[in-house]
């Protein structure tokens, strides 16, 4: 088992910088415009004035920061300060606070809602980029807007978070984070990217209100967003956290599983870290015996019905490594080990795109790739398969030195 995860972690470590992260630097990189473009299309071709997503900027942000910090080098610092400055200059309100949704190619605003969702984004590609770069200015921008989400965006009453915001900071008619969504003024998801965020941020600045709402955050998490009865995690909520979905997405359910577990860490509270610890484990253990499919990748969601959607995501393959990896650690279990091993094994057969680059967006159950969905895109990114190599690669050491190899021409 061992010689399996040491193959994984070396596997992964090509796959970071021999693939994606050249990907995205010699494809997505606009020489007429500046920042990152933000269309190609599943056929590798690019879409140059393409509306760009604040989502996609700040996880390419948070991608190249951590790579240089990760494979301690500065070859893809030049793209972390472009992913910033595109951030900067580009999806800042600088009247009301916060960053656009959406800007056009040129950089003017599209949309201009304030989805607490991409507040959070912001605030981890940020501060990533602090813990490699230092950089003062950036790290006063995430502090602003930890705050500005607190100030807008807590329910004092019932705890956590709304959902989103008009471009003043007033009420919204529909809240969605996309179509797919449903209309809820509460999120789990939103709420788990918060966390994210919030314990990276944690990381540069070690505040004691800070960790207070990393705390309030696990706290609602243990309480409110996983189902006691099933285990799983809840998708939508109202504003009392009554469930409003029965979905299961068992890519959040492993991606949660792992995150709570850093933001309890990060801490360092022994008792929170237990309690977050038998909640994890237990979804971990479910995304292991529900959500995988017999050749090891991770089906996507099963609905209120029962309905199992059987496609295969790129982004919960990467998260079921990392998930199944970080449970493996926690209990010697050998079935995490295999199925954290399988799961990369599905990826290298299925999802990694060895013709044209990058990962595709999905597969079918017979590994069949969707051609008509973006290899980039407001939610196609580098962010959920590029951590995860860094993450394989923290967890399972190799030999090999983690300075990066040679940029390819």
């Amino acid at each position: 088992m061992m010689d399996a995860l040491a193959r994984l972690a070396s596997g992964a470590r090509a796959e970071l910088v021999d693939h994606i992260l050249p990907y995205w630097a010699d494809r997505t990189i606009d020489p007429v415009r500046g920042g990152f473009i933000g269309r190609i299309d599943g056929h590798d071709r690019p879409e140059p004035g393409a509306a760009r997503g604040a989502v996609l900027n700040a996880r390419i942000l948070w991608t190249f920061s951590a790579a240089c910090r990760t494979l301690q080098t500065d070859q893809w610092c030049d793209e972390a300060d472009e992913a910033y400055h595109a951030l900067r200059d580009r999806f800042r309100d600088p009247d009301h606070g916060g960053i656009y949704w959406m800007v056009s190619a040129s950089g003017e605003p599209t949309e201009t809602k304030k989805q607490v969702y991409a507040q959070a984004f912001a605030i981890y590609g940020l501060a990533e980029y602090v813990r490699h770069s230092k950089d003062a200015e950036a790290l006063a921008w995430a502090q602003d807007l930890y705050r500005l989400i607190e100030r807008r965006a807590v329910d004092p009453v019932r705890g956590g978070y709304l959902e989103a915001f008009s471009r003043e900071w007033g009420p919204l008619a529909d809240v969605r984070l996309s179509e797919k969504d449903t209309d809820a003024p509460k999120t789990m998801n939103t709420h788990l990217h918060v966390l994210e965020a919030y314990t990276t941020l944690y990381h540069v600045w070690p505040d004691a209100g800070l960790a207070a709402r990393i705390r309030a955050l696990l706290d609602l998490f243990l309480d409110r967003v996983i189902d006691p009865v099933t285990g799983h995690l809840g998708s939508f909520f109202g504003m009392d956290w009554t469930p409003a979905s029965g979905v299961v997405s068992y890519g959040h359910d492993i991606e949660a599983s792992w995150l709570m577990d850093e933001a309890a860490d990060v801490l360092g509270d022994d008792e929170l870290s237990t309690r977050v610890r038998t909640a994890s484990l237990r979804l971990a253990r479910l995304a292991c015996t529900e959500g995988l499919d017999e050749d090891g990748g991770l089906f996507n969601e099963r609905d209120a019905s029962g309905h199992l959607d059987a496609d295969k995501h790129w982004w919960p393959q990467a998260e079921a490594v990392v998930g199944f990896l970080n449970a493996y650690a926690h209990t010697d279990d050998p079935a995490f080990a295999r199925a954290a091993a399988q799961a990369w094994a599905f990826i290298q057969q299925h999802i990694i795109d060895r013709e044209g680059g990058e990962w595709f967006f999905r597969v079918s159950r017979d590994g069949t790739p969707y051609r008509e969905e973006d290899k980039v895109g407001p939610w196609k990114c580098p962010y959920h398969n590029a951590r995860a190599c860094m993450e394989i690669m923290h967890r399972v050491p190799t030999p090999e030195p983690l300075a990066a190899r040679a940029h390819p021409a």
